[in-house]
């Protein structure tokens, strides 16, 4: 029987101090973020050990205490399973048990950099615009609570506005969710909080606090049991929280830090850069677009993982019509980069059979993702003059999954914030126009200019009918054969 062991796999590494606050410890930040600083400071030294958030739950906080918060990051590649022992995590809290502890970590003067993996739901703001949801409970709470709060934004300006009155230099709010121009949209989302708090505290913000932008990049599909006894049997230890993760990891930064404070990212291998919005759109719509789109439609269509969808030759050959035909044709790449070379290297991360990536995973608040991940390539394609058939398909898509039923008849566990919205608006229409009106209505999802184009419109009209009566896999099929 593998032991429980503190130390994992080894003797205890000396901790370095601790100079990030992380909330919405997941397991991304777990196989990304948190590898990066732990490798910037081996290169290069500096405090910048991590204290971690959880928001909601306690789990993640009660597995890693008794290993002493270390854990085990697992690549899978090619040639098998590569695990390592990641040691950056000096401690875990949990929100709702303690707010002023948290409020305490990010009001430290030691404390520099807060980074943030929380989802786009996590930033109770209405994705079609950009603004804060003020009607949010969570927003509601924290506005008139100011030593509680519940939020992301709620913690980051209530802390902001403790280190102001302390006079303590503010830290810099480095987002890792994949939003586009996320540094932009998290301020304006915090201003916006801010200002209804205290204008002089907005002001503040404003001038002091920077909001870099990234792009994150890796493949971390959700630990299973049988990775975790798997492990075990590898290792000999008990790990009770690992991370599993792709070989490849891409991080690009925008190098604006509150006072040029900050871990050396760039020895790691970090690009750091003046302007991450090519990156950003290159990555979200190109991998993020296509993992949505084929999440939908691999789903309907029966399958389990990402791998298992690409490895049937209609859906192989969809995902490249969609590179090829519906979003390069709308994207400006990044300086120097290939994206020839870029989507034919995603496609091989797809097809990597040991990334067990699940489609039912990816399709996860679906109604968070689309305005990000595909509807502005579609108004981009709209406003040239072209009518995308691929990722209006991969909408369709989504419209019959929210409403709950599989192709078989079977129910989907369907996870969203608006999950209960709009299945009601699916239960409501008896037809494929009328249930595509209802759900074109959700302006929080569907921009005024997008849900009132008549083409877009019969389209994703035609597709949903088609969906219904021809299922996902033909519907596919068509789009690349047109």
């Amino acid at each position: 029987m593998p032991a429980d062991h503190p130390r994992l796999h080894g003797p205890e590494v000396p901790r370095a101090g601790t100079g990030i606050v992380h909330l919405g410890l997941g397991a991304f930040y777990r196989a990304h973020g948190a590898i990066y600083f732990a490798e910037a400071m081996k290169a290069s030294g500096g405090d910048w050990g991590i204290v971690g958030v959880s928001l909601v739950r306690p789990d993640q906080r009660d597995l890693l205490r008794p290993q002493n918060f270390a854990y085990s990051a697992v690549e899978l590649g090619p040639d098998g399973e590569m695990p390592q022992v990641i040691s950056i995590i000096n401690d875990v809290l949990v929100a709702p048990e303690d707010p002023q502890a948290v409020l305490d970590a990010m009001s430290a003067p030691t404390t520099r950099i807060v980074t943030l993996t929380v989802t786009e739901k996590g930033y109770c703001h209405e994705p079609s615009t950009g603004r804060l949801n003020r009607d949010h409970p969570d927003i509601r709470h924290d506005l008139a609570n100011a030593s509680a709060p519940k939020s992301t934004i709620g913690f980051l300006v209530r802390a902001l506005e403790r280190r102001r009155g302390e006079g303590t230099r503010p830290f810099t709010v480095l987002c890792c969710d994949n939003l586009p121009e996320n540094g932009r949209v998290v301020r304006g989302i915090v201003l916006e909080f801010a200002g209804l708090v205290d204008g002089g505290l907005a002001e503040w913000i404003a001038a002091e606090v920077a909001f870099p932008s990234t792009m994150v990049d890796r493949i971390v599909p959700a630990t299973k049991p049988e990775d975790i006894e798997r492990l075990a049997g590898r290792t000999g230890v008990l790990d009770r929280s690992p991370v599993i993760h792709e070989p490849f990891r891409q991080w690009v930064v925008e190098d604006n830090f509150v006072d040029g404070v900050r871990p050396d990212l760039g020895a790691v291998g970090v690009e750091l850069v003046a302007d991450v919005t090519p990156y950003e759109h290159m990555k979200l719509r190109c991998l993020n677009g296509t993992h949505s789109s084929l999440a939908y439609l691999g789903y309907l269509a029966g399958h389990e993982t990402i791998s298992d969808t690409v490895a049937d030759p209609v859906f192989a050959a969809f995902v490249r019509h969609l590179w090829n035909s519906e979003i390069v044709p709308v994207l400006q790449a990044p300086p120097g980069v290939d994206l020839g070379a870029y989507t034919n290297s995603l496609f091989e991360r797809y097809a990597n059979p040991a990334i067990r990536h699940r489609t039912w995973q990816i399709a996860m608040d679906g109604s968070q993702k689309l305005p990000q991940r595909i509807l502005g390539t579609v108004l981009e394609n709209l406003t040239a003059g072209r009518v995308p058939k691929g990722l209006i398909l991969a909408i369709a898509a989504w419209m019959r999954y929210v409403g709950g039923r599989d192709e078989k008849g079977e129910p989907i566990d369907v996870r969203d914030p608006l999950a209960t919205e709009l299945k009601a608006l699916s239960d409501s229409a008896d037809s494929a126009e009328k249930t595509v009106e209802a759900l074109l209505g959700v302006g929080k999802i569907f921009p005024s200019e997008l849900a009132g184009h008549a083409a877009f419109r019969e389209a994703l009209i035609e597709s949903h009918r088609g969906l219904i009566e021809k299922g996902a896999r033909e519907m596919t099929k068509d789009v690349t054969n047109a």
